[in-house]
This record gives C-alpha cells, sequence and structure tokens, in this order.
C-alpha cells in the first residue's frame, strides 16, 4: 500500500492540508484513505447510545454499521498501542493513504510547518521528511511549497509514491 504521512507540531496546519489533499487527489481520480494518530484518549462514541453501553459493558469491539457507513471500535483494555503498520492492515486497498502525525515512524512525509507557532522545523533533524509546506520562504536542502499551495504539495507526493 502506497502511505505518505503528513507532520508538525501542534497549530502548524497539519489537518487543514490533509483536508485539502484529500480533496485534491481524489479529484483526480485516485482513491484516498487516512489515519490520524491522536495522543490522548478520544471517544467517537457518545454516552447512552447502544454502541456506548456495548462497550462500557465490556466489549472488545463494536461495530456500528447503517446503510450509509459502518465504524469498527476495538477498546485496547490496557493493552499495547497497535504500531502504524498493524492499523494500515485493517483498511481496505486504496491508491494512497495518508498519515496524520505518526511524525517517528519511518515512511516518507511533508512537514506542515507555521512560523508563527514559534516551533523549530522538525526536517532539519529528520532525512524522512521529503518536503516542507511553509507559511514562510525556508532555505533547506529540500522542497519547500507555499503552505496553502495544495496542488504542488499533491503533485509532488504523488511523484513520490509512484501515482
Amino acid at each position: 500500500m502506497r502511505v505518505f504521512g503528513i507532520v508538525g507540531w501542534k497549530n502548524a496546519g497539519k489537518t487543514g492540508l490533509m483536508e485539502r489533499l484529500v480533496t485534491e487527489i481524489t479529484s483526480r481520480g485516485f482513491t484516498v484513505s487516512t489515519v490520524k494518530h491522536a495522543h490522548h484518549t478520544f471517544d467517537v462514541d457518545h454516552e447512552g447510545k447502544d454502541s456506548h453501553r456495548h462497550r462500557v459493558a465490556g466489549a472488545s469491539e463494536v461495530l456500528l454499521a447503517s446503510r450509509n457507513r459502518f465504524a469498527l471500535m476495538h477498546e485496547l483494555r490496557g493493552d499495547e498501542e497497535p504500531t502504524l503498520e498493524q492499523l494500515l492492515t485493517k483498511l481496505s486497498p486504496v491508491d494512497l493513504v495518508l498519515i496524520e502525525g505518526y511524525k517517528r515512524d519511518s515512511h516518507a512525509k511533508v512537514e506542515a510547518h507555521r512560523a508563527e507557532t514559534g516551533n523549530p522545523l522538525i526536517a532539519l533533524n529528520d532525512q524522512r521528511i521529503k518536503a516542507v509546506a511553509s507559511d514562510v520562504p525556508l532555505d533547506l536542502d529540500r522542497p519547500v511549497f507555499d503552505l496553502n499551495d495544495t496542488g504542488a504539495v499533491a503533485d509532488f507526493i504523488l511523484k513520490q509514491v509512484g501515482l
């Protein structure tokens, strides 16, 4: 499966870039799935709903399905967090999986960077970051794109993964 990541510090523009890239790349006729890493506890379920009640009662997995979509929730219940590679095996085949986060994993990435955050560039110490999408010009040893030039970033990613 072809994968490419978007990384960056908090408020660097990762999610906006991901959203625009999914729209851009799917408009070109490719299928795209996404993986988003969360550093905190999150819940896609709501207290009082049947699926939440099943999960709280102790179900290891709860699959919620309708004619429009299905969602599978898997409770780790103290087990280790699955690796990115393990999670990727759970996805249906697509042309490209875009990954938000997982900055320490070995896949190729574009770093989203906003100068106003004051955070250092991750790319300076990570050659797996193949380009940077920034709101300010940068002098780097790899391509730098305007953070809002989604078409150019999409072109770069598609070329990198061979699509």
